[in-house]
């Protein structure tokens, strides 16, 4: 019985043994004793009730510690459990130290938050960026397309970084400025002839005022002349006008038409009377037989004479009938 006892007892020492190794990370603690890093195993502990990887924490810290940066456990913790990088941040700060950039704990953590790559941001600040925009589409006053491409060295500003606009806005308005210069040009080929002065009109717009970025210069890499386009509008203008002059001079036709046929009717309803004109003058006694039969041998007269000669008139009368 006291040997299954003392089985029973090894058995439970191991378990505990192989569960405390288990959920304490003494290797972590032995890297931080070995480090000089202030790390208590309780801390370790801590970390694991609280659902944070210790190695997350742990080795950032000894990196930070090595490098000579006064930063705390409770710090990076607390930016771990706010959904950052520890590692991307811990990399920067080295950075910009090693750089001699000034960049507080605090505002790198910030930066990261916000959804940047801070150490994207610190290299760039180190190492300007060459950004180079799309073909930009600009017409002169002589009516000329020109097609401008640039390329842009903007450099990034860590203090504008949070709240601060990003890539497409700087491109944004260096395309806006590119077509205010070539706009405001009289002629094409002084934009072809002085490239250099697009570069310095849009670089002393201060276009970078509330980006995340400096533009350090704009250079211009391509300058293609494109259509006419004042006169593809001219065209367009004057086959507009024809357009319209045509709708009009059919309007006025059809005008006509219709003033033409009103008036025949009119005749039409005039010569409908003359029989009752006549029928009225005999019944009255103002009109004799004898004068009928002369008007009826006269209008058959002058019809005669108008299928002779072949008249207009005769040729509408023919269509009546």
């Amino acid at each position: 019985m006291k040997l299954i006892g003392m089985i029973c007892l090894i058995g439970v020492i191991v378990l505990l043994l192989v569960l405390f190794f288990v959920f304490v990370p003494v290797g972590l603690w032995i890297s931080c004793l070995a480090s000089n890093v202030k790390v208590s195993i309780f801390n370790l502990i801590g970390m694991r009730l609280r659902r944070v990887v210790p190695s997350k924490i742990v080795l950032p810290l000894i990196k930070a510690t090595k490098a000579g940066l006064p930063i705390g456990v409770n710090q990076l913790e607390a930016h771990h459990l706010a959904g950052g990088n520890v590692n991307s941040v811990v990399d920067a700060l080295i950075a910009a130290e090693r750089a001699g950039i000034e960049l507080p704990f605090e505002k790198a953590a910030a930066i990261d938050l916000a959804g940047r790559n801070v150490l994207d941001e610190v290299k760039m600040s180190v190492n300007p960026k060459v950004i180079e925009t799309p073909n930009v589409s600009a017409v002169a006053k002589d009516g000329i397309e020109l097609l401008v491409k640039a390329r842009v060295t903007v450099r990034a500003d860590l203090e504008r970084l949070v709240g601060g606009a990003g890539e497409a806005t700087v491109l944004a308005r260096i395309g806006e400025g590119i077509v205010t210069t070539v706009g405001s040009a009289d002629s094409h080929k002084e934009v072809l002839e002085n490239p250099d002065d697009i570069s310095k009109r849009v670089l002393s717009k201060g276009l970078d005022s509330g980006t995340a970025f400096e533009i350090l210069s704009i250079d211009i890499a391509d300058i293609d002349v494109g259509r006419n386009i004042g006169a593809q509008l001219q065209s367009l203008q004057a086959e507009a006008d024809k357009n319209i002059a045509q709708a009009k001079a059919e309007e006025r036709r059809a005008m006509a038409i219709a003033r033409e046929q009103e008036m025949r009717a009119y005749v039409v309803e005039a010569e409908a009377e003359v029989p009752k004109a006549l029928a009225y003058a005999l019944r009255e006694g103002k009109m004799g037989v004898m004068d009928y039969y002369d008007l009826q041998n006269l209008q058959a007269d002058t019809r005669m004479r108008e299928k002779i000669s072949g008249s207009p008139a005769d040729k509408a009368s023919d269509k009546e009938e």
